[in-house]
């Protein structure tokens, strides 16, 4: 003969506690003593309870999944933040859908019309832009809570993890100038998404700040990928006016520009002065000692879930802000032709 299902009431019995106190611990519930907790999941432990997933979704109407939509799944920082949210989201019962949008609008709309249709109790999303014409009116009619990563869009129901950006690239930048360099490029995404208009904050606050005039033209905005960075990392030394130093927003930027100076024969931190926005143990093998703004996608993903499960529990929307810090290592330091 089988062995017999564990149930809820076994573990409540185990744990001298009642079975809503199980439920609320097993869901995730804030209003509950850590003595408690710790009764439950010793008491789940011991047993073995696996809950019953598709009886609570029949119970609660939900289907105890959450849509996880990034905009490049190739994107090393996206998969952490995904991790990371899965983790915290996966105590609480829930699992994930992760789906990519490749940058692209006509995707990215498709894509929250599966998450409809598939009933999600909730989506976490890297939109490709903020002002696309549907977004407000898909987010709002999509029937489920809603977290954006990085990104503000006004109109809309959701709560949303920022990173302050023009902290890090102020201090970034303030750290080139005061290591003499003027003529400082900045190559990253789209203008149209929080992420690039708060790290261009950040950067022409220090310019202003050291009374340097901003030139339009070492500012390259438009996609986050590596083929936009290599191209106009080719083009800003193409001229005679060349840059002394540059800054490069996002990992796929900061390779693509890393392997154009590689083809040009420009040596960060020996050639030109050089700071990557956002991390990659890989950025070694291309060039050591890289000067970076650290954003962490494990403390990202942490909020994310955190917030979609407030939103979940019918909590008012709410915003977590995560910093930046800067690391200056070699790549940054004065050269004598700076």
């Amino acid at each position: 003969m089988g062995k017999n299902r564990i149930t809820i009431h076994d573990v409540a019995a185990k744990a001298g506690v009642a079975i809503s106190s199980v439920s609320r611990v097993l869901s995730g519930h804030r209003d509950v003593s850590e003595k408690m907790r710790a009764k439950v999941v010793a008491a789940v432990a011991e047993l073995g309870y696996e809950p019953d997933h598709l009886a609570q979704s029949l119970r609660k109407g939900a289907t105890m999944t959450i849509g996880f939509m990034i905009r490049d799944i190739t994107n090393p920082l996206f998969s952490i933040v995904a991790q990371s949210a899965e983790y915290e989201l996966r105590k609480a019962g829930y699992s994930i859908i992760l789906i990519n949008s490749h940058g692209d609008l006509d995707a990215e709309k498709e894509n929250f019309a599966l998450f409809k249709r598939r009933r999600i109790d909730g989506v976490i999303a890297s939109l490709v832009s903020e002002d696309s014409p549907y977004v407000r009116n898909t987010i709002n009619e999509l029937g489920a809570p809603v977290v954006l990563l990085d990104r503000e869009v006004t109109g809309l129901n959701a709560s949303a993890v920022i990173c302050d950006h023009a902290q890090g690239v102020k201090q970034a930048t303030a750290d080139l100038i005061e290591n003499g360099y003027k003529r400082i490029a900045f190559v990253s995404g789209r203008k149209d998404v929080f992420i690039s208009r708060n790290r261009i904050k950040g950067y022409e606050q220090a310019l202003a700040e050291a009374k340097i005039k901003i030139d339009e033209d070492l500012i390259r905005l438009g996609k986050f990928g590596e083929e936009f960075a290599y191209e106009q990392t080719k083009d800003l030394f193409s001229g005679k006016n060349k840059p002394t130093a540059l800054i490069t927003g996002g990992i796929g930027a900061s390779t693509g520009a890393l392997r154009a100076l590689k083809e040009l024969k420009i040596k960060p931190g020996a050639d030109i002065a050089f700071v990557a926005l956002d991390e990659w143990p890989m950025f070694d093998l291309l060039s050591s000692d890289l000067s970076s703004v650290y954003r962490d996608p494990e403390e990202m993903g942490r909020q994310s879930a955190r917030l979609m499960l407030d939103l979940i529990a019918e909590k008012a929307p709410s915003q977590a802000v995560v910093p930046t810090i800067y690391r200056p290592r070699s790549s940054s330091k004065a050269l004598s032709h700076a």
